[in-house]
């Protein structure tokens, strides 16, 4: 299952959001997601578990805890969807 976690802080590490995801089973990836131009975090990021059990508990202790301060938002990630092409140049 895939698994979106939003408002992290902009330190967390990808190896950070894995041991914090991995107590409660095997995670595939764990990926923080960065600003392609500045590098920068941008607050939030997806874990991959191969276990739907394992997911679920994760998903169901994680959600609305705190971690470094902030409280976490974490649920099943919904499908990616296609954006127009409407880019401003």
């Amino acid at each position: 299952m895939r698994i979106y976690v939003g408002n992290l802080k902009y330190g967390v590490t990808d190896d950070q959001l894995r041991e914090m995801f991995s107590e409660f089973g095997h995670v595939a990836s764990a990926d923080v997601i960065k600003d392609k131009f500045s590098g920068q975090s941008k607050g939030f990021g997806f874990v991959d578990m191969p276990s739907d059990t394992e997911a679920g508990d994760a998903i169901q202790a994680l959600n609305d805890s705190m971690h470094d301060g902030r409280k976490l938002t974490v649920n099943e990630a919904r499908p990616r969807t296609e954006r127009p092409n409407n880019r401003r140049f």
